[in-house]
């Protein structure tokens, strides 16, 4: 068993010497290779925001509160607001329906209820075109019992 390892030892050697010593005579050398890869891109958006957050303060209970996030469309091309959604019952939204064409704005409305106390974070999450990375806008205050 011994020898047998013993041989197994001798071929692998012989055969790495081999390929070292063919290696030496091509004069191959071994180079790293690097590769860099661009910096990530920020997406783009094709709409510049007036505001992305919007903090009512402290409102009355039981009396709702709206606010509009405006944007101009940057962009040569046209631009339509495909979904506009809330996080959640509390918040109703409304917003321009047409196309947006370069240079022109348009409206989201965020209406909260205020029907709980305390305070509140809320978002609208609105998608531009088929292929753009969807925005979120955030209401915030705090709701309080006024006597």
């Amino acid at each position: 068993m011994k020898s047998v390892k013993t041989s197994l030892f001798l071929i692998a050697a012989t055969l790495f010497m081999s390929g070292f010593a063919m290696a030496q005579e091509k004069k191959v050398e071994a180079k790293p290779t690097i590769t860099t890869s661009p910096a990530p891109q920020k997406p783009t958006s094709p709409v510049k925001w007036k505001e992305e957050v919007h903090d009512f303060g402290d409102l009355k209970k039981g009396v709702p509160v709206s606010h509009d996030f405006t944007f101009v469309n940057t962009t040569k091309q046209t631009v339509l607001i495909t979904n506009v959604k809330a996080a959640c019952g509390c918040t109703a939204t409304n917003y321009t329906k047409t196309p947006i064409k370069p240079g022109e704005t348009a409206t989201i409305t965020a209406t909260y209820n205020a029907a709980t106390a305390g305070p509140f974070s809320k978002t609208v999450t609105v998608s531009l075109n088929e292929n753009e990375v969807p925005k979120i806008l955030t209401i915030k205050g705090k709701v309080v019992e006024l006597q």
